[in-house]
């Protein structure tokens, strides 16, 4: 049985097709980073010292409100990019690198391989 969230792995869409019960789950993924802040906030958290980043640190780097800040943050979260965990007052996230590697190795090219 899978862990709520985790997408099982497929290999590279350029070699075989997406299996349909991973197709929903990675699209969302891939929905949730086209968005430009999350895009952001998702490099923010991925490159984040100590692989985790508090969201007092994010707020202040985008002009927009704590609160879509924290939506954005949920759109990440609901589509399994990111972790998060509350300390007090301060939630901390950290990237998931399951579905990071999921999400790369979905798009994985074989460039000894000829159009």
């Amino acid at each position: 049985m899978s862990k709520p969230g985790v997408v099982a792995c497929c290999p590279p869409m350029a070699t075989s097709r997406i299996p349909a019960e991973s197709a929903v789950p990675l699209s969302q993924a891939f929905k949730a980073l086209g968005d430009p802040i999350r895009l952001q906030l998702m490099s923010m958290i991925a490159s984040a010292e100590g692989g985790e980043i508090c969201v007092c640190d994010l707020t202040p780097a985008f002009e927009i409100s704590g609160p879509t800040i924290s939506h954005h943050l949920k759109v990440l979260r609901e589509a399994g990019l990111v972790d998060a965990e509350r300390r007090a007052s301060w939630v901390y996230y950290r990237p998931r690198p399951e579905m990071m590697r999921r999400l790369a190795t979905l798009l994985a090219i074989d460039e000894t391989v000829s159009p």
